[in-house]
């Protein structure tokens, strides 16, 4: 009954993000509900905004303590604020994830990363990739200076949503860059899909798992990018089923998690894939 290793710490909380909008006190309790089921490991922090760190101190007692990453979408002169909040709470801050804001160039937004972030050398720090032309910039500073990338896979818009050549390139990118990344948003479920009600069309995030360990294996981008438009659920579980433990552990080493809105949807997806056992959502 135990979680296997291709989805060990999967799964970041990310409640209180669309479409999920859970609001700050639910999304705590379900989190500390996750983090002591038969399902933990597939658990990652729960992610929340810069700005609700003042909230959180209310809805935690003496005896809770949980991981939680921080987003700074304004840039890193958030962090120094999130920091000092987080060492005054009962959590382990586990990372921090900063976007890099529109126009700024990568090296001055590196510049102020290295200040602003001096002071949580022990906490991992993604950089949220812009999908511009200074990505290439931002990926190879990421390989020079040991930060981490995020991507953003949707959103609530269509054109938030990356075409699978364009995922594609950037996977391609951080592989051969040796970046290890996170992506966030738009990965609802397991397999690539249409949604019904907005005709978005979404990643699968075991695709994403499948193209990282493509791209591992020296695919090149158009195989990369068959592997993110595949939908045959059937055919991408026994791919996945079929990966020994050391492509396992290579893969996980450079797809790290993704943010969802819901833990209990993507387990229960693994779980009718097969992929994951049954007694997890029981016991």
């Amino acid at each position: 009954m135990t979680v296997p290793a291709f989805a060990k710490s999967l799964c970041d909380d990310a409640a209180v993000f669309p479409p999920g909008l859970a609001p700050l006190p639910e999304a705590v309790a379900a989190h500390q509900r996750h983090a002591a089921s038969p399902y933990a490991e597939l658990v990652g922090p729960l992610v929340l905004a810069a700005p609700v760190l003042t909230e959180l101190a209310a809805l935690l007692g003496p005896g809770d303590r949980f991981d939680l990453s921080v987003t700074a979408p304004n840039g890193p002169e958030q962090l120094p604020a999130v920091v000092a909040a987080a060492e005054s709470l009962p959590v382990r801050l586990r990372a921090l994830e900063v976007a890099v804001p529109a126009g700024q160039a990568p090296a001055d937004f590196f510049a102020e990363l290295d200040r602003a972030g001096a002071m949580a050398a022990d906490v991992a720090v993604f950089v949220e990739v812009p999908r511009d032309g200074r990505r290439a910039e931002v990926i190879a500073t990421c390989a020079s200076t040991g930060y981490q990338a995020k991507f953003r896979t949707g959103g609530v818009r269509a054109e938030l949503y990356p075409g699978e050549a364009e995922l594609a390139n950037a996977i391609r990118a951080v592989v051969d860059a040796q970046v290890p990344f996170k992506a966030t948003a738009g990965l609802h479920h397991a397999i690539r899909n249409t949604d019904p009600t907005t005709g978005f069309e979404q990643h699968g995030y075991l695709n994403l798992l499948l193209a990282t360990d493509a791209a591992l294996d020296f695919a090149d981008e158009s195989e990369i990018a068959a592997l993110l438009a595949e939908r045959d659920a059937h055919k991408i579980a026994e791919r996945v089923a079929n990966l020994d433990g050391s492509r396992v552990a290579a893969a996980r080493e450079r797809f790290l998690s993704f943010g969802t809105c819901s833990i209990i949807e993507p387990l229960t997806e693994l779980v009718d894939l097969g992929l994951v056992p049954a007694a997890v959502l029981s016991a």
